[in-house]
């Protein structure tokens, strides 16, 4: 872990539009709309399942049992409107060496190109630079070129590690140096 990282203490950002903090329990329904709008190309695990899986009750016993942390997926709340739009956060990927953390991003469609995951993950990056990590990973699907656009534009660049699914596309390692 960074020095700076305290696995006890929430983060909580803001940038001139937005705050990022810990999610409430009430905001549930936010989380089952991102689960709803993913794109049929994302694994089973990380869509809703024939039983309608997560219900905003799962969803809500999943926040409410959450434990303070540094690291995480922070609720994006857009000041001006009062209404949370998405996440961005850090999250223990286990993916790249000496367990460094993974950026992770997911808005809301109806604000899809406003800047918003471009805004969010420049305050999440200056908040583990700060904290002392070196560097961070982010991993993305071939075929989502918005999210790779921000990656790009935050400085991330693609390496040469690829997992390929035959039915979900390829998983692109992509990696900034703090």
């Amino acid at each position: 872990m960074a020095s700076g990282a305290d696995p006890g203490r929430e983060v909580v950002l803001e940038t001139s539009r937005l705050l990022l903090r810990p999610w409430r329990v009430a905001e549930a329904a936010v989380q089952r709309e991102l689960w709803t709008e993913r794109d049929p190309r994302v694994p089973p695990h990380r869509r809703i399942d024939a039983e309608g899986r997560p219900t905003v009750a799962d969803l809500e016993e999943a926040i409410r049992t959450q434990k303070p942390s540094s690291i995480g997926l922070l609720a994006i709340e857009r000041k001006a409107e009062g209404d949370v739009i998405g996440y961005c956060g850090l999250i223990d990927s286990g993916r790249g060496p000496e367990a460094e953390p993974e950026l992770a991003f997911e808005l809301l469609r109806r604000v899809w190109r406003q800047g918003y995951a471009t805004e969010a993950s420049l305050a999440v990056l200056d908040w583990a630079r700060a904290s002392g990590y070196r560097r961070l990973w982010a991993t993305v699907w071939d075929w989502n070129t918005p999210s790779r656009r921000v990656l790009a534009k935050i400085g991330f660049t693609e390496t040469e590690r690829r997992e390929a699914d035959p039915v979900h596309g390829t998983t692109l390692f992509t990696t900034i140096e703090l």
